[in-house]
């Protein structure tokens, strides 16, 4: 359940969701074009809080946020504006972008998707001269390409500033939004395929499953579109010039995932529409079917009810071959009226 914020002053740090991890890690990359290093320790080890210094560019990378002292310390010791602090910890946070005196701040949301359910962890991400804080939920790396491409001195991001390495962060969780807008947009397909195949009862909540995750990724990436497009115009000292074509394409890439989900979400609803037709029709050919069998059957149940009328004074009865030529007539009742049906395409 959500923590209410209620009666406390504006920039007090409380941690609104639920602990997911037992104790903080802090991950530490510090690098330039020459070099890189590496360490991590946990929040007991208060010393791997090293201060700036220049000609490298410091990375933390925090999991877990509900420590509050060591979110405080964080904010000290980099300057970090009380307000950012305070969104930080809140896990109910929407995407938003901040400019600060020494520093930019983002909060967004990073998806995942396991067997079960679309699943979402809050991130955090500030960075100042010379660094750049990272603060998400869980323990999991969500930011492992990066750390991959900085160990192995990939690209230029070993050569760029902390607003390169900001970018390449957001650009990141931005890419799995790609990943997972194409698992659903195959998941539909094969939906849509199954619909027609054989309407059965429990595609309907599987459409439903994939109408609520793809209302979740709007929620987030709605928001995240209105934060990027901020970070593209930014003139904030700390965003060099020759860096903005590339934040920009990462504002055009939420533009293209919206697409997508919008896209998606109108092919969720042409399903349920799909799934009720496919419906009706299987309702209609068994209604067709069982009409067709009442129809042949009307004829030759009213034969046999004439000829099982007890009379005695009935001419056919004691005709030699009336039982044969009886079965005759109801054979051929049938063939004429299924050749009738078949030549109308009613079957």
């Amino acid at each position: 359940m959500k923590k209410r914020k209620t009666g406390i002053a504006p920039g007090t740090i409380v941690f609104t969701g639920r602990r997911k991890i037992e104790q903080v890690s802090i991950h530490y990359v510090e690098f330039n074009e020459d070099s890189y290093h590496q360490e991590k320790k946990d929040n007991t080890s208060m010393e791997i809080l090293y201060e700036p210094h220049e000609g490298v560019i410091q990375w933390y990378d925090i999991r877990g946020l509900h420590d509050i002292e060591l979110i405080q310390k964080i904010g000290e010791l980099f300057s970090i504006h009380p307000m950012a602090l305070e969104e930080i910890a809140d896990v109910y946070q929407r995407p938003k972008y901040e400019e600060y005196t020494k520093g930019v701040f983002l909060t967004l949301g990073a998806l995942s998707r396991n067997e079960k359910a679309l699943s979402k962890e809050h991130i955090a991400i500030y960075f100042g001269n010379g660094f750049v804080l990272s603060f998400q939920e869980e323990d999991s790396d969500i930011f492992k390409s990066i750390r991959e491409r900085l160990k192995n001195n990939q690209g230029r991001i070993r050569r760029k500033g902390a607003d390169y390495l900001a970018y390449a962060l957001i650009d990141s969780i931005i890419d799995e939004y790609f990943v997972l807008s194409d698992q659903y947009t195959e998941q539909i397909d094969k939906l849509e395929d199954e619909i027609i195949a054989n309407p059965k009862e429990e595609l309907k909540s599987r459409i439903h499953l994939v109408k609520s995750d793809l209302l979740k990724m709007k929620r987030s990436i709605y928001p995240l579109r209105e934060a990027s497009s901020r970070f593209s115009k930014s003139d904030h000292e700390l965003i060099e010039d020759n860096n903005q074509i590339f934040i920009r394409d990462a504002y055009e890439n939420t533009v293209q995932v919206v697409e997508i989900i919008e896209s998606n979400r109108d092919l969720v609803y042409s399903l349920h529409d799909l799934y009720n037709s496919e419906l009706s029709m299987k309702m209609n050919r068994v209604i067709n079917l069982l009409t067709i069998i009442t129809t042949i059957f009307v004829p030759l149940s009213f034969l046999v009810g004439v000829y099982g009328m007890n009379f005695e004074n009935m001419p056919e009865l004691r005709t030699k071959y009336g039982y044969y030529f009886l079965w005759a007539v109801m054979i051929s009742i049938s063939v004429i009226s299924l050749t009738i049906f078949k030549r109308k395409n009613w079957l």
